[in-house]
C-alpha cells in the first residue's frame, strides 16, 4: 500500500511519535546514563551504545508481542517489583566512597551495566511501545520510524545525564524517583489488582508511598542520623501493615472505616490497623538495639586484645 509522506495524517502521527520519544525515551537515557556514570570513559561509550541497542531491540520485540505480554497474569506486578529492585541498586551507596556523598554504586562492569540497562528497558519500554503503537495507528513504517528516532535521543541523552551527574550528583535521586513512579503505575495497573485498587481508595496512596519509600531508602538512609535510621524500615513496615489490613478487610468482607462501619469486626480491624503495628515496631527497635550492643561489645573485645 502506497504511503503519502506529505499527508497531514502521516506528518501529525510522526510528530506525535517524536514527542512521545522525547518524553518516554528520556527515561531510558536517564537510566543508561546513571548506570554507566562510574565506569571508565571508553566503557561508558560501549555501555551507552549497547544499552541503546538493547533498548531498541527490546522495543522492537515488544511492538510485536505487547498485546500478548500485557495479557500475561502478574506481568505488570512483576515488572513493577523489578523496577523497585533496580531503583534500590541504582541508589545504593558505593562503599569505596565516603558515607554521605551522593555517589552510588551502579554496575561496575560492562556486562553488569548492560544487563541492568536491558532489564530496566524491558520493563520501562512498555509505555513507549504503547504510546508509539497508538500514535502509529497500525502503520509498520511509523512504528519503525519511532524506534529509529529513539536512537539519537537515548545516545545523546545518556551522555548528557553523565555530564549532569558529574556536576549535580542529586540527579541520581531523579533517576530513582522515575523508576519508583513507573513501578507504582505498573503495580496499580496490574489486571489482577485493578478492581481491588478501585474498591479501596486508601490503597493507592499507601502503595505509592510504600514503593517510593522502599525504592529511595538507600538514598535517604545515608543522610539520616544514626538515631533516625530505623525509619528506613519502620516507614515501609507501617505502610505494608496498613495494606495488609486492607487486604484482610476485603477477604473478611468487613468495612474498615469507623465512620462507615456498623459491625464490631470493622471497629476491631480499624483498631488493629492503627495500633497493631506498634508492638512490632517496638520489637524491631529492641532487636536492633541488642544487635548493635552485641557488635559494640565484640569490637571492644577485639580492641582489648
Amino acid at each position: 500500500m502506497e504511503v503519502d509522506f506529505l499527508s497531514g495524517a502521516f506528518l501529525s502521527a510522526l510528530l506525535a511519535i517524536v514527542l512521545i520519544d522525547l518524553v518516554l525515551a528520556g527515561d531510558n537515557a536517564l537510566i543508561i546514563g546513571l548506570v554507566a556514570r562510574n565506569l571508565p570513559k571508553d566503557t561508558q561509550r560501549k555501555v551507552i551504545l549497547w544499552g541503546t541497542f538493547g533498548a531498541i531491540a527490546v522495543r522492537a520485540v515488544m511492538a510485536i508481542l505487547v498485546v500478548y505480554i500485557l495479557n500475561v497474569p502478574g506481568f505488570m506486578l512483576a515488572g513493577g517489583l523489578a523496577l523497585v529492585w533496580i531503583a534500590r541498586k541504582l541508589l545504593t551507596p558505593d562503599p569505596e566512597h565516603e558515607a554521605g556523598h551522593a555517589n552510588a554504586a551502579p554496575a561496575t562492569t560492562f556486562a553488569g551495566a548492560v544487563r541492568t540497562v536491558v532489564v530496566a528497558d524491558a520493563v520501562m519500554g512498555i509505555d513507549n511501545v504503547l504510546g508509539i503503537g497508538g500514535a502509529a495507528h497500525g502503520s509498520v513504517l511509523l512504528i519503525v520510524l519511532g524506534l529509529v528516532i529513539s536512537v539519537p535521543i537515548i545516545v545523546w541523552g545518556s551522555h548528557l545525564v553523565i555530564r549532569l551527574v558529574d556536576r549535580f550528583p542529586s540527579v541520581i535521586l531523579l533517576g530513582g524517583a522515575v523508576l519508583a513512579w513507573t513501578a507504582y503505575t505498573m503495580i496499580v495497573r496490574e489486571p489482577l489488582l485493578v478492581a481491588w485498587f478501585e474498591a479501596h481508595a486508601a490503597a493507592k496512596p499507601l502503595m505509592a508511598i510504600l514503593v517510593f519509600s522502599i525504592s529511595l531508602a538507600p538514598w535517604y538512609s545515608e543522610r539520616l542520623s544514626e538515631a533516625s535510621k530505623p525509619l528506613v524500615a519502620l516507614l515501609p513496615g507501617m505502610l505494608a501493615w496498613m495494606l495488609a489490613v486492607e487486604v484482610a478487610g476485603s477477604y473478611l468482607q468487613v468495612q474498615i472505616d469507623y465512620l462507615l462501619t456498623s459491625e464490631t469486626g470493622g471497629y476491631a480491624l480499624e483498631a488493629v490497623r492503627w495500633l497493631g503495628w506498634l508492638p512490632l515496631a517496638v520489637l524491631y527497635l529492641w532487636v536492633r538495639e541488642r544487635i548493635a550492643l552485641g557488635a559494640r561489645r565484640t569490637a571492644r573485645g577485639q580492641a582489648a586484645r
